[in-house]
Formats: structure tokens, sequence, C-alpha cells
């Protein structure tokens, strides 16, 4: 075996009332040098990383290890080098970035050839929701619907002429919590106004009537009202980033990380302007990213030496 690389985009779900069904996947990266070894070892280089645990308390090496044995295979013993810019726990799909480079590993390592859809239900399997699997593993823009557990349905674009902004706060907001907040049920005619505003989200996006598109985000009856609360400066970021020329802004995925869609080119004043609004936060401009997850084998010699030592 020689030493591979495999990265995968970080990214934003629901974008509003795209509840648990739309993802985004952005120029944000989570990548796994691998290279050889006599025994498994994995090794965290990311300032948004804890320690790496022993192989066997990996979540990454865990993942691979289900797929590994679905198909009856035996993962060769490896070291693997993660590097990170997708903070933990921030409704930026880190776990979804780790499911799909988990089910990739397995896949180089033990030969497995899994096509694209084969890998989709594997990665919605174990992360629960295809949002920010699909986009992670696709790239671009994604719409999902789980039909059965064989049967995953998407459509994926790239043609979006956008900027966006992400206001990440430096506090985690787990999941799970965020989830406690949700209604177990809506009403019949709920669910319908609800599902009547994504529809017409998805519509103003993938025809470029922008405007149309973040009203309708804004507009979210699924989860952003129930969510609204758990994240601080909620109203503020939305009121001021509409202000500047935001068409919408929304939590991305569970929060507690909001994200803004803007005209293409005015992302870097939106994100200056609301960095000193917010010196808690970070904010940055970021990009579609419209490749997906990816596999490296042409790594330089004098990389594969440095990811042994």
């Amino acid at each position: 075996m020689s030493c591979f690389s495999i990265t995968a985009p970080a990214s934003s779900a629901n974008l509003g009332p795209g509840f648990d069904s739309a993802g985004l996947a952005l120029n944000r990266y989570l990548t796994l040098h691998v290279s050889p070894n006599e025994e498994w070892i994995f090794e965290h280089r990311s300032v948004h990383l804890p320690q790496a645990p022993s192989a066997e308390d990996h979540f990454i090496f865990n993942i691979a290890g289900k797929l590994a044995k679905e198909y009856n295979a035996e993962l060769p013993p490896s070291k693997v080098v993660v590097e990170s810019d997708i903070p933990l726990a921030r409704g930026m799909g880190s776990s979804a970035s780790a499911v799909v480079t988990g089910i990739e590993l397995a896949n180089q390592l033990c030969g497995l050839d899994l096509n694209e859809q084969e890998k989709l239900q594997w990665a919605t399997k174990w992360e629960g929701h295809p949002d920010n699997v699909a986009a992670a593993l696709l790239g671009g823009f994604v719409i999902t619907a789980t039909l059965s557990e064989e049967r995953i349905e998407y459509f994926q674009t790239a043609n979006l002429d956008l900027d966006f902004v992400l206001y990440i706060p430096g506090f985690e907001l787990k999941t799970e919590a965020a989830r406690k907040v949700l209604p177990e049920q809506f009403a019949h005619s709920n669910a319908a106004a609800a599902s009547g505003i994504g529809n017409m989200m998805i519509a103003g996006l993938l025809s470029g009537n922008y405007g149309l598109a973040g009203r309708m985000m804004e507009a979210d009856l699924f989860h952003e009202p129930y969510r609204a609360s758990l994240i601080p400066n909620y109203a503020e970021i939305r009121r001021e980033a509409k202000r500047l020329g935001a068409y919408g802004t929304v939590i991305s995925g569970a929060g507690p990380t909001m994200i803004s869609f803007v005209p293409k080119g005015t992302g870097q004043f939106m994100s200056e302007h609301l960095q000193a609004m917010l010196p808690d936060y970070s904010v940055q401009l970021v990009k579609l990213d419209d490749q997906g997850l990816r596999v490296n084998h042409q790594l330089k010699n004098a990389v594969c030496n440095e990811m042994t030592l």
C-alpha cells in the first residue's frame, strides 16, 4: 500500500426550511494522510481537534471498521495523520466529514470499490440523516430525500452565484441538545405550510431568485423558531446582515454557527463589518466547495516520508 490522502469539506445543513434534507459544502476541510504502518496509529494536527485517542477509540477508525466488517474485509494497519479546519460541534458538519472520510478509508484500504450511492447510504445510516453527509460526499448544494434505508434520492448542483458568511461563536452546541427543543409532531396544516416554504426556498436557489430564497429561509417553521433562543445574537446578526444586503441568514445545521447568503462580491465587506460587531466570534467569508470527497494517491515522496515520522 502506498501513501494517500482523503479530504472532505465542511457543510452547512437545513438552510432554514430544508430541514434534514438540504446541505451546502463549504471550503473548510478534514484531511486524512494515510501511510502503511506496523500498527494502527492516529495523530491529530489541528487546533480544532483534541488529542488523538487510541485507534480503537477513534471515531473515524470505528466507522472504517464497521464498513470493513459489512464486506467481510480486514483493515490493514496504517498511520493516519488528521488535519482539520472544521471546528467541532458548531453546526459545520464535522461529524459528517468524519463519517465520509471513515467510509473512504475502508473503501481505499480494503479495495471495496463503492460507488457514490453506496457511500451515501452507509453515511446516512451512521450519521442519521443525509443532508450533511451528502454535501460532504458530493460537494455543492445537495437536496436529498430518504425513501428507505436502501434508497436515498439526491439532486446536486454547484451553480449558486453567491458568497457565504459564517458567524462562528466560541462555544459548542451539541446536535442532541439542539434537537431536544424541537416538537415531536406538527399539525398537518403546519407541516404543509412549512413544506411549502421549503419548496419555495429551493425554487429560489435553483432559479437564481435569491431574494425569494432568502425570504423563505428566514420564514422557516421547522426548526429555527425553536432553536433561536439557543443562539446568542441570533436576531442581531440577522438584522445587521439584512441591513447590509444579505438575502437571508439562518442557523447552520443545529448551530450555534449562523450563515448568511449574500450577493457575490459583497461577502468580504460584510464579514469585516460583522467581525467588528462580533469580536467574540470568528466571522469568515467562505465559498462553495464543488468537489466534495476526494482522494489523492499522487503524494510526493517527501510528504509520504514526513507522514511516517
